[in-house]
């Protein structure tokens, strides 16, 4: 199904897989540098995006990037060369890990889980952004979004897993129904119109 004439079509889709191995076992402290260093990675070469994406992409009116390197490496692929914003707005939640001894040694996808959980329920953010701080930047991100889709245009993001859920949530709250959900895999794309 396509969005109507007046109103565009608002995608979020995930960056590509990053150039760095979550084949460890790591502390709390080990796995706060491991995310320092994610945060600033691009991405695993050799990966081609989905067909449906690069379509998507092809038919929109304009193509946004966090300012992460994953997500502008994720944009220039899926973008074949044609211009995109980068957006601050856009970038992922914090992942602080519980403060747990360093005897304690999970993998980063663990670490991930746990520090998600106690930053969501425990507002554990250790001088970072909270949950509800994030929140609000979801919901800013959402009405730059929704003003541009009310004017008309298609819209491919590429940003990050938890904020595009949390950019999703909004969206919904605002009336925007997904039209397709491929969950939260690395280019894994959510797709919303207005009815």
């Amino acid at each position: 199904m396509t969005a109507s004439k007046s109103t565009g079509a608002i995608t979020l889709a995930r960056h590509g897989e990053p150039a760095l191995s979550r084949k460890v076992r790591l502390s709390a402290s080990e796995y706060r540098d491991f995310w320092a260093n994610y945060e600033i990675m691009g991405l695993l070469p050799g990966q081609t995006p989905p067909a449906h994406l690069s379509v998507f992409v092809e038919q929109c009116d304009l193509l946004i990037a966090s300012t992460r390197l994953r997500a502008i490496e994720s944009a220039q692929a899926v973008g074949q060369g044609r211009a995109f914003e980068q957006e601050a707005l856009l970038v992922e939640a914090p992942l602080p890990p519980p403060n747990w001894p360093s005897w304690i040694r999970l993998s980063p996808r663990l670490w991930g889980f746990f520090a998600r959980f106690w930053w969501w329920f425990f507002d554990h953010h250790e001088g970072g952004e909270t949950r509800r701080e994030a929140e609000a930047r979801a919901d800013q991100a959402a009405d730059k979004l929704q003003e541009l889709a009310l004017g008309g245009q298609n819209v491919v993001v590429l940003a990050h897993g938890f904020f595009n859920f949390l950019i999703a949530r909004a969206l919904k709250r605002r009336g925007w129904r997904p039209t397709l959900r491929e969950g939260y895999k690395y280019w894994s794309t959510r797709r919303f119109e207005r009815r």
